[in-house]
């Protein structure tokens, strides 16, 4: 269950991403958190 909640974190926040809406609001920052959240993920795989 968590594992889909983060999927559609991650989700919405590339899509604010790509269409602009976190650097209009200075938010980049939260896609810096989705990489280092799945970072320790993909070295544990």
């Amino acid at each position: 269950m968590l594992f889909i909640l983060y999927y559609l974190i991650a989700i919405v926040v590339l899509i604010m991403h790509f269409t602009g809406f976190l650097a209009r609001h200075n938010a980049e920052w939260l896609v810096l958190v989705l990489a280092v959240t799945v970072f320790p993920a993909v070295i544990y795989l």
